[in-house]
């Protein structure tokens, strides 16, 4: 195999050679350009050209790290070493969000009294006010995943959301939903000790999880349980009574029910001592925290849920201690983590690689990104994902989405399928406006946002048809004959060989939409 590699790429690079003396100047800087990094992709295998990881490390890299990756990024990732590339994409982290989120975001929310005396007329409209509100956040969050340049920021926010988990459909006040987004973004690659504390006393999940009703005398453990199983330690580090006990120390944690703001209610928290883990005192909620981070258990289970988002399914328990390790020692600091994990050995083994279901956001937002596929309206996106089992801010409980093979099952890939088949559908076939609209219906239903309207139903199928891919605009980024070989572009469209073959052809729309539509597509 490795042989037949390298005769492929020495036959590209000879042909590229023979035809630059026949080009403009421009196409002969661009042929050479590229010849740099086959030249660095010949590098990954060991030859003389060696000058970076290469294309098919910086792909399995950005493939992994980002929301798909760009043929521009591949470039210049293919020039640095590993540890170059993880350091780069570490330092390009910025929590701001680039895109203006939506204007009611700063509004006042609605009181909960107000839904509580609301006539049965007057709830319904205010639940379908905050139904559309919460589709007009999800896709401005998808836009965010199109467009951010801090995609390794941007892939952090959404893996803490299914950590930290709240949903909109219990919390109900958008404008908590969006705050707690913020949250997340803003410590997506900080510090996980600073986040833990924040999040714990965040109005989304002081309502999502109960905390707001916790007082003393009628402890409500649910945020205790979960704080321990999901959030910190993991099942079985700690015992029900540990739970009992916790649950009094965070009592008077609330909300002020007029703005949703955290609001400490002194009166309602229990001030007896508690013992939690085998410590003793009179503990605070902040206090019981710092318990639970000081346990070896804890850096280790956040390291275990890294490698389950970034290499398999399967963490090596050698390689989680050593990083887990290092995470406890800068203080969980996430970037240490990350830093340690991605310039793992496992990460970059061949084994790991092609070895897991791309979620919903990977397949929808990393097709448009790497086939530079234009977005107008972001909005199909969203209720897509949901349909596809990942509708962001609404994961199905508090353990998040389970993720891994369950991202596929018979439904969900004939619908994965047919959004890939809608992309590449050769530029003179008839559009299906009729089947977008039917499509759009059925996702909005499965969203839980009901049927659109005619107006809303028109103008997201406009969006739809929109999106298609150009595929002279795609090809030209392999210049010269490199543009004809067929398994240099399949290096780039797919983590592996395609299941059912490399066609024999050349590289044109044809082949990418196979490449495309191979079940191999569908890994990472």
């Amino acid at each position: 195999m490795a042989a037949k590699f390298m005769a492929a790429r020495a036959t590209s690079f000879i042909g590229v050679l023979r035809d630059i003396a026949g080009h403009s100047a421009d196409r002969r800087f661009a042929a050479f350009r590229f010849l740099l990094l086959l030249g660095a992709g010949l590098g990954a295998t060991g030859s003389a050209f060696a000058i970076g990881m290469g294309t098919e490390e910086a792909r399995h890299l950005l493939v992994r790290t980002t929301f798909g990756l760009t043929m521009q990024r591949v470039r210049d990732f293919s020039f640095l070493t590993h540890e170059q590339a993880v350091s780069r994409l570490l330092s390009e982290g910025n929590p701001a969000a680039s895109k203006p989120p939506p204007a009611w975001v700063d509004e006042p929310v609605t009181p909960f009294r107000t839904f509580r005396n609301a006539t049965a007329e007057e709830r319904r409209r205010l639940q379908d006010r905050d139904i559309r509100r919460g589709l007009e956040l999800r896709a401005w969050w998808v836009g965010e995943m199109l467009d951010s340049p801090s995609q390794l920021n941007e892939r952090m926010t959404l893996f803490w959301h299914g950590h930290f988990t709240s949903s909109q459909q219990k919390v109900r006040m958008v404008q908590l939903m969006y705050r707690q987004n913020q949250l997340l973004r803003k410590q997506a690659t900080g510090n996980f000790a600073e986040l833990l504390h924040a999040v714990s006393k965040d109005p989304a999940m002081l309502v999502y999880l109960d905390s707001a009703s916790n007082r003393r005398g009628r402890p409500n453990e649910n945020f205790a349980r979960e704080v321990m199983e999901l959030f910190t330690l993991g099942e079985g580090s700690y015992g029900e009574a540990d739970i009992r006990e916790a649950a009094r120390a965070f009592t008077g944690w609330s909300i002020e029910l007029d703005t949703g703001e955290y609001l400490w209610r002194a009166p309602a928290h229990d001030a007896g001592d508690k013992t939690v883990l085998g410590k003793t005192g009179n503990f605070d909620g902040d206090a019981v925290l710092d318990i639970l981070l000081a346990q070896p258990r804890a850096a280790e289970y956040i390291v275990e849920k890294l490698w389950r988002e970034f290499i398999s399914q399967r963490p090596d328990a050698r390689e989680v201690h050593r990083i887990a390790a290092a995470f406890r020692t800068s203080r969980y600091d996430i970037k240490t983590a990350l830093r340690e994990l991605l310039g793992s050995g496992a990460f970059w083994a061949i084994e790991n690689r092609g070895n897991m279901f791309k979620s919903p956001a990977d397949l929808v937002v990393g097709t448009l990104r790497q086939f530079e596929i234009p977005v107008g309206d972001p909005t199909p996106l969203a209720l897509l994902m949901g349909a596809l089992g990942q509708n962001l801010f609404s994961p199905p409980n508090v353990k998040g989405w389970p993720g891994g093979t369950r991202w596929v099952n018979s439904t969900t890939l004939l619908t994965r399928k047919q959004f890939v088949d809608r992309l590449f559908r050769t530029d003179d076939s008839p559009s299906e406006p009729d089947a977008d609209r039917r499509n759009l219906n059925d996702f909005a239903t499965a969203n839980g946002v009901g049927r659109l309207n005619v107006e809303e139903r028109e103008r997201l199928a406009k969006s739809i048809a929109g999106m298609r891919f150009d595929s002279e605009k795609w090809l030209a980024h392999f210049p010269v004959t490199l543009a004809g070989d067929g398994e240099t572009v399949r290096r780039i469209v797919l983590a592996g060989e395609p299941a059912g073959g490399l066609p024999a052809m050349m590289a044109n729309r044809e082949l990418v939409r196979l490449l495309a539509l191979d079940p191999v597509f569908q890994l990472k």
